[in-house]
């Protein structure tokens, strides 16, 4: 267990900035996720912790020992990688041994750990299996076990998930954090998979062309993005863009002017809207009902144009009149709404609109 501290960390390749200025902290037994889209520097932001890469500015320390050029094998780090990296030459059982045995353990020690970890991640009595005899979950395990059979600092994690079925994601979620807590494991993992990071993570950054957009808890960044990009990255969700027009009657919320009439809502609490200030709301599907909203402003009268119907979810796709297309979630319906030129009206909470900067 480790924490993590990284300064001023930049790094270039060729004429690119990949990352910039990124400043961040992890704690002691975290399980950290670091999401974004595909080029945005979180796989480089990993390597360099793990020591794969050195950074052209900056410092990384783990506790009070600075590691920014130590070398990878010397930190003590575990990594598991999107393509495990396995030797097809070795069973289970020396594949998990490898980098005991790079450290020169003593035979039983080497033995009895790599029982451990297989007993771990419920692979026990399949050391003597050749790799190409598993399934892909089963070759997933065997990577992990072999990251944790040297007990390391930290655990690495590179989209581990990603060449796994559906199932096995959701099955692997549960048991790679149970892991994680009942070792104490400082862990980062790195996603493009905003399910994968809601449902394990105790904090997350977003990560936007080297730099940090945000950083959080999963509900606090779902709930009070401060981006667009956030916005859109993290979920579902509807824009209207308007204009600031004043502080509400109601302390913290804003009035905002739209085309089809006036919303009122919330800032993430960092700033505030100035009027006259163009701005966009961000409303989540699920936040708006076609019941009734007490004290709330928040209406939007359309009609029906699509429905989706998923068992546990519909989701309705509702012209708004003088205003965009926006997307309505209702969890467990009782009635399925059919679209239709029929006028309906969708209501929001005050507090589940959130004013974002334009």
């Amino acid at each position: 267990m480790v924490t993590i501290t990284i300064q001023e960390l930049t790094k270039r390749f060729g004429g690119s900035v990949v990352l910039s200025s990124v400043n961040l902290q992890i704690d002691a037994g975290e399980l950290f996720f670091l999401l974004g889209p595909s080029g945005c520097g979180k796989t480089t932001l990993l390597r360099h912790i793990a020591g794969f890469y050195t950074p052209d500015e900056g410092k990384i320390w783990f506790d009070d020992e600075e590691v920014t050029r130590l070398p990878a094998h010397k930190r003590g780090t575990g990594m598991m990688f999107q393509s495990y990296a396995l030797w097809p030459h070795l069973n289970v059982a020396q594949n998990v041994a490898f980098g005991l045995e790079e450290r020169k353990r003593p035979r039983k020690e080497i033995e009895h750990r790599v029982a451990q970890a297989l007993e771990q991640v419920k692979l026990s009595g399949l050391g003597s299996r050749k790799i190409q005899q598993l399934s892909g979950g089963q070759q997933q395990r065997v990577a992990l076990a072999r990251a944790l059979v040297i007990r390391p600092k930290c655990l690495l994690l590179d989209e581990p998930l990603s060449n796994l079925d559906a199932k096995l994601r959701l099955e692997m979620r549960t048991e790679i954090r149970q892991i994680c807590k009942q070792h104490g494991l400082t862990a980062i993992y790195v996603t493009h998979d905003r399910d994968e990071a809601l449902s394990m993570a105790d904090r997350m950054a977003i990560m936007e062309s080297g730099k940090l957009a945000q950083v959080g808890a999963p509900a606090e960044i779902y709930r009070n993005p401060a981006t667009r990009m956030v916005a859109e990255f993290i979920g579902e969700t509807n824009f209207i863009e308007g204009r600031a027009l004043r502080e509400s009657s109601r302390e913290g919320f804003y009035d905002v002017e739209t085309p089809f009439g006036v919303l009122r809502g919330r800032t993430d609490g960092t700033w505030q809207p100035a009027a006259g200030q163009p701005v966009l709301l961000s409303i989540r599907p699920e936040s708006l009902t076609f019941g009734n909203v007490l004290d709330s402003p928040n209406r939007f009268p359309g009609h029906i144009v699509d429905t989706t119907y998923l068992g546990a979810t519909v989701q309705y796709l509702v012209q708004i009149h003088g205003g965009p297309l926006m997307k309505v979630c209702e969890t467990n319906p009782q009635e399925i709404r059919l679209p239709s030129d029929e006028a309906t009206r969708a209501m929001a909470a005050m507090n589940d609109v959130v004013i974002l900067r334009k």
